[in-house]
């Protein structure tokens, strides 16, 4: 008869090792991100088993913020603590935030340079490629019924015509979707059950349905983590408004990345057209080609593909303060604080409380009507981005950059053909530019 030994906890230091590894090796977005953790967490050493890694991500896709960080988060929080949270969720993005620093500051150095504007001019159809490839991905997996078309269109026309906050067309999508769920329930997809990622034996893992905590909490803790969050927002722009003299740009900076954070519902397709149209039209921190080359800079960088925000901080400080890279390093850091900040409050916060609404129905139904309008601002994204790359001299048909344009179809086919990993177009696009200049 099998004897059932108790599972011994997995050491702080080897998984702060694995933390730190997982920040310098997670290309490929979410799916990339999450594959790594789930082969070694789960398969590997079996830390966590896959019912309740997928449940924890389940919950991070409910939070506002970049799921893969969060679960991180949550993982880390559950084998070690807080102290296991804080370090996993920081060892996340500390890698492709200092990556995305240098690149930025080579960006800004070298960046009028022949042969950098050639690399640049082979990446700009690329990233349109893969962002239409992301418009095709989500679309796919969450437009189900006449009404999520509906709201993606309503989404699309919505930022595109009439100019609209990303904020507000996140809440008018929640309301829609509570009025349609009650007055018009046939109108709400019904998933079909989940496949069931159930492990064979629970107990051979030490984090299991039987041992996860973190649902029981008191009013008391809640607000106590609550005002030391508080006061942790507060510290920064504290100290820019006693040494900046330029406190007014820094709080703009401060507050719209706070409030970039808060709506990033659905994945980092949510937030980035927000954040390309403001910091472009709006508030002048960057040019639209910048821009293009941002996403293009993060793309080549591990981490989530929110992490480009950190690339228009770095860009809004370093403009502002007449090309100060010592500006643009501090709008960066600070770009990154706000942004990633967030995540982990509504895990240690927000975590114990959607805990309790596993399995829920309206919860469910919401997300579902959120990630259709996701699709309509990824439409608008791929329409405001690629229109300068493939128009670059104005939209009229005789403008039409046709090298651009077929290196957008020959992107295509290698992502939906070939299944190209993203890393591997970027190096082959930037190859691409380099031989346009040559020849």
């Amino acid at each position: 008869m099998k004897e059932n030994k108790p599972i011994s906890p997995p050491s702080f230091k080897e998984a702060l090792r694995f933390w730190f590894k997982l920040g310098w090796i997670s290309f490929g977005g979410t799916l990339g991100h999450v594959n790594i953790m789930h082969g070694f967490l789960v398969e590997k050493k079996k830390w966590i088993s896959s019912s309740r890694f997928f449940h924890a991500l389940s919950l991070c896709m409910l939070l506002p913020g970049p799921e893969a960080q969060q679960l991180a988060i949550y993982i880390g929080w559950q084998l070690h603590g807080k102290k296991g949270g804080v370090l996993a969720g920081i060892f996340f993005i500390l890698p492709s935030m200092f990556i995305l620093l240098a690149l930025s500051c080579i960006y800004v150095n070298y960046g009028n340079q022949p042969w950098m504007d050639a690399i640049f001019s082979g990446l700009k159809p690329a990233v349109v490629a893969i962002i239409f490839h992301a418009l095709w991905s989500v679309g796919r997996k969450a437009l189900h019924t006449v009404s999520h078309y509906l709201l993606a269109g309503l989404a699309f026309a919505s930022i595109f015509f009439f100019n609209i906050s990303m904020p507000y067309i996140i809440l008018g999508t929640i309301v829609s979707a509570l009025i349609l769920r009650y007055l018009w329930p046939s109108l709400v997809y019904k998933k079909k059950a989940p496949e069931s990622h159930e492990s064979l034996n629970e107990d051979d893992y030490f984090l299991n349905n039987k041992t996860v905590g973190g649902r029981n909490f008191n009013a008391k803790l809640l607000w106590k983590q609550s005002l030391l969050f508080l006061f942790l927002w507060m510290l920064p722009l504290v100290c820019f408004y006693v040494l900046s003299p330029d406190f007014t740009f820094w709080k703009g900076l401060v507050l719209f990345f706070t409030q970039t954070a808060l709506f990033t519902i659905g994945g980092s397709y949510t937030v980035l057209p927000y954040v390309a149209q403001f910091s472009v039209s709006k508030f002048n921190w960057l040019s639209k080609s910048q821009m293009v080359d941002g996403f293009a800079l993060a793309e080549t960088t591990p981490g989530p593909l929110i992490i480009v925000v950190c690339y228009v901080g770095f860009m809004a400080g370093y403009n502002h303060f007449d090309g100060s890279l010592l500006m643009g390093t501090v709008g960066l850091l600070a770009t990154t604080f706000y942004t990633f900040l967030p995540s982990f409050l509504f895990i240690f916060v927000g975590g114990p409380i959607l805990e309790r609404t596993r399995g829920s129905e309206l919860i469910s139904d919401v997300l579902g009507f959120v990630t259709a309008a996701v699709v309509g601002v990824i439409l608008n994204l791929t329409f405001y981005l690629g229109k300068d790359v493939l128009f670059p001299q104005g939209l009229m048909l005789h403008q039409l950059d046709l090298m651009a344009l077929f290196w957008v179809f020959v992107s295509l086919l290698l992502i939906f053909k070939f299944r190209l990993n993203v890393v591997y177009l970027i190096l082959l696009s930037m190859l691409y530019g380099l031989l346009q200049w040559l020849v």
